[in-house]
């Protein structure tokens, strides 16, 4: 068992916690973007819609990736694995 638990640390870290990163980081320039927009063209009303979709789907693709990073932290306690926080600093 000590083997299963070792792969899926070595997984979180390596792998899970990267991913999770990118994508946050993704979704918050989409939302900077839109917010850029929407105050850049306030005179445009296709722009400022525009720039709501953007920021729409920036705080969706945050809310989307912070609820698949505690639906991770649930099933790494469910396998009584560190959280990805611990994971992420190497601390078991």
């Amino acid at each position: 068992m000590s083997v299963l638990n070792e792969f899926l640390s070595n997984v979180v870290a390596e792998i899970i916690n990267p991913i999770i990163l990118l994508l946050s980081a993704g979704a918050f320039v989409v939302f900077l973007w839109g917010v850029f927009v929407f105050i850049k063209d306030a005179g445009d009303e296709g722009s400022r819609a525009e720039g709501k979709q953007a920021i729409l789907w920036g705080l969706i693709g945050l809310v989307v990736i912070f609820g698949a990073y505690g639906i991770i932290n649930v099933a790494l306690g469910t396998f009584n694995q560190p959280d990805i926080q611990n994971t992420i600093q190497g601390t078991r």
